[in-house]
């Protein structure tokens, strides 16, 4: 059974439509990517799910109940884009406090802040925290109790890269356990290799939903294909290809994905004339880009 099944959701603000028809599902173990601008309806979809707004049409489950039900609360953790900490605190009484109004052992702090690596700055008082360390004792503070499903609205703000690599490598470890994870993003190339499933909303309204390999089949867009000519020959592997040269030896070709074996064969046919190649699929940014203008209200 599905962790999160949205069906024909809809949400009204008087006469915005936050929402139209939304329908998905996160199964357990599954990550997946909520893509959208500013105003395309993610935060209020969230919203919904944790049980902080209703609907006005279609159906939500969350863990087989409705949002906001008191069972499915302790199974949901919830991670925001700017978390808010007490500054006189340390990390460790700040997470003590949460572990015992979540009926949790205080004795669990430590090792969830060592999960997120802030076991060096347990004692150090929140107000010294930079922000991505404030975003990881929030990280710490959503693991609590071992959720079923977590929501994380830009949870990478504020990290810097290795501690991004690390946060993605928590949530790996929390969808190996079965965890079902929603995630909210702007910072595309990261989610891009993160995640199994991305859903976009443009105007409230789910235009994709399909994983990264699925979305580049039906968006059908140009692949990109760099090759590298040895030295004194770019003008004749460029003549050879019908590309263009750029950057000295290096040729640019673009051509529609049903192309991209009979290009590769081309390339092997040229032999030693070549030096290396590199075929680029489009981007997340490219989908995204691709499936937010196809909306017709």
């Amino acid at each position: 059974m599905a962790s999160l099944t949205l069906s024909q959701l809809t949400k009204t603000f008087g006469a915005t439509h936050a929402l139209r028809d939304v329908s998905f599902t996160v199964a357990p173990g599954e990550r997946v990517a909520l893509l959208g601008h500013n105003g395309a309806g993610k935060s209020t979809l969230m919203k919904i799910v944790l049980g902080l707004i209703a609907h006005d049409g279609g159906d939500v489950q969350v863990l087989g109940a409705a949002p906001g039900d008191r069972a499915v609360r302790r199974q949901v953790a919830y991670l925001p884009e700017n978390v808010a900490f007490h500054p006189a605190l340390t990390g460790l009484e700040q997470l003590c406090t949460y572990l015992r109004l979540r009926g949790q052992p205080v004795r669990d702090a430590m090792g969830l802040l060592e999960r997120v690596g802030l076991g060096h700055a347990a004692k150090r008082r929140i107000g010294t925290y930079s922000k991505g360390m404030r975003q990881r004792v929030g990280l710490a503070q959503a693991l609590i109790g071992t959720p079923r499903l977590l929501v994380l609205d830009e949870p990478t703000s504020g990290l810097d890269p290795v501690s991004r690599r690390d946060f993605y490598a928590t949530l790996d470890g929390l969808a190996a356990d079965g965890a079902s994870i929603l995630l909210s993003s702007h910072a595309l190339t990261e989610v891009e290799a993160r995640t199994d499933r991305i859903v976009i909303l443009s105007q409230g309204m789910m235009v994709a939903n399909a994983s990264l390999a699925q979305l580049r089949q039906q968006a059908a867009l140009p692949i990109q294909m760099q090759v590298c000519a040895r030295k004194g020959v770019a003008d004749r592997v460029a003549s050879s290809l019908g590309g263009v040269r750029f950057n000295g030896s290096t040729i640019n070709l673009s051509f529609p994905p049903d192309q991209k074996l009979a290009r590769l064969s081309q390339v092997t046919a040229l032999a030693d004339l070549v030096k290396d190649v590199d075929v680029i699929p489009p981007s997340l940014e490219d989908l995204y880009s691709h499936f937010s203008k196809q909306v017709r209200i």
